[in-house]
């Protein structure tokens, strides 16, 4: 019985995940996730390459004992949160009822 379940789950997701709705699923989710992630990479890079190669840039006075490395580094956080947040509102919006739709569909097929 068990291994009756099994192959139904099986095939079951394996018919969703061929679906259109799937893959639009798949490609909005990798339309935001990509250029994000390649964009938080080299804002990273830029500020570990600034640390190592531009000293006196990143120790460049902007306020007081406030300096560039440290406006860099408060700007890391901020844009992390930023983004999850973006993300957050992202996935809301565009995936979680397209989600939501082929999970109650998935429950359906094997459960019957």
């Amino acid at each position: 019985m068990a291994e009756r379940t099994t192959v139904r789950q099986d095939e079951t997701y394996a018919g969703i995940a061929r679906s259109e709705e799937f893959r639009g699923l798949r490609r909005r989710h990798r339309a935001f996730a990509f250029p994000w992630t390649i964009a938080f990479l080299a804002w990273y890079l830029l500020y570990v390459v600034c640390a190592n190669w531009a000293p006196g840039f990143m120790s460049t006075k902007v306020a007081g004992n406030i300096n560039v490395a440290l406006v860099f580094g408060l700007l890391q956080f901020l844009s992390t949160f930023v983004i999850a947040f973006l993300y957050s509102r992202h996935a809301r919006r565009r995936l979680d009822p397209v989600a939501t739709e082929l999970n109650a569909r998935y429950e359906k097929a094997v459960n019957q």
